[in-house]
């Protein structure tokens, strides 16, 4: 026990921390049945609705976020007949969380998402990718690419040592400041801004430091140089990706200070599957576009979306 807190400990032997329910109780819009899956003897939460009709749809958050961050989405899925599955990775939103800043690495979060896939026995996936939603996924698709028929990718990355503009300053901040809020900071990179309720929902994960190991880590495990540790493996995996010629839709935020438009253009002359795809820039658009614009729905038979829950709803529909 620390100060109150129950410290568990997996078979493995990996210390870690379970938010209590309690704190989830005053969200009020995200009315979701919770369920978990155990990997590597850890709790992680997902949502999971709908039915697949249509396919199924996977959601996978970043940093400092959980499944909330497609509350509005989620919705507008089920209603166009997708089976849709939401995440709260392995540190992050309902899922256990180590106290251990060593237990969070790319090659582990990649390993906790691949054993989740499996449990469900999850396969042909359409995917709406986001920050290290992003990274995690499209390792994954590049080493297991039978799990996804159809990506969107949006604000991410596949880093290859050449560095990231700005990205210094939010590393350094996520370490020195002494309250890490993620809602706060979720609120300071979304032009539209949140509500209070809001940023309560995205701090309820965090009823102290001891539960954030996983969000002060995230930012210091983005390797930015050739010798970073996971940098051989993200190349490896923007190799496959070259020749990945499934459909990929991007979608992109343009007031993102860090993952600019410089990575959208990274993106489509990677990989052969944006070839002829409607992309679209969104102007007024930040980070998380989930926040500044709003939900997904289905039309003549294949995915599309718009983002925007203020503006009128526009239609991104994948070419065959």
């Amino acid at each position: 026990m620390v100060y109150g807190t129950e410290i568990r400990t997996t078979p493995e032997g990996i210390r870690f921390v379970r938010t209590p329910s309690s704190r989830f109780s005053n969200i009020t819009d995200f009315d979701m049945t919770t369920r978990y899956a155990i990997v590597s003897g850890l709790r992680m939460a997902y949502t999971d609705t709908g039915y697949a009709k249509h396919g199924t749809i996977l959601l996978l958050h970043g940093e400092p976020d959980w499944a909330y961050l497609y509350r509005f989405m989620i919705p507008v899925f089920v209603r166009s007949g997708y089976r849709v599955i939401a995440p709260d990775l392995i540190g992050f939103g309902r899922s256990d969380k180590p106290i251990n800043r060593s237990a969070y690495t790319y090659d582990s979060h990649v390993k906790w998402v691949k054993m989740f896939l499996r449990k469900l026995n999850l396969k042909g996936l359409h995917s709406f990718l986001q920050d290290w939603g992003g990274m995690i996924s499209l390792t994954i698709a590049a080493e297991e690419g039978w799990r996804f028929d159809r990506l969107v990718i949006a604000n991410t990355i596949l880093p290859d040592g050449s560095g990231i503009d700005n990205f210094l300053e939010w590393r350094n901040f996520s370490q020195s400041v002494p309250v890490f809020s993620a809602g706060q900071i979720i609120n300071c990179v979304t032009p539209q801004g949140l509500s209070d309720a809001e940023i309560a929902a995205y701090n309820a994960p965090f009823p102290s430091e001891l539960y954030q190991a996983g969000v002060r880590q995230f930012p210091m495990i983005v390797p930015l140089t050739p010798r970073d540790v996971g940098v051989e493996r993200f190349i490896r995996v923007r190799e496959r990706m070259s020749k990945w010629k499934k459909p990929v839709l991007l979608m992109w935020g343009l007031r993102d200070t860090v993952l600019t438009e410089r990575f959208y253009r990274d993106f489509s002359q990677l990989i052969p599957g944006t070839d002829g795809q409607p992309h679209t820039l969104y102007a007024e658009a930040g980070h998380f576009l989930q926040e500044d614009v709003g939900p997904y729905r289905r039309c003549d038979g294949a995915l599309v979306g718009g983002l925007g829950r203020h503006a009128e709803l526009p239609i991104i529909v994948f070419h065959a």
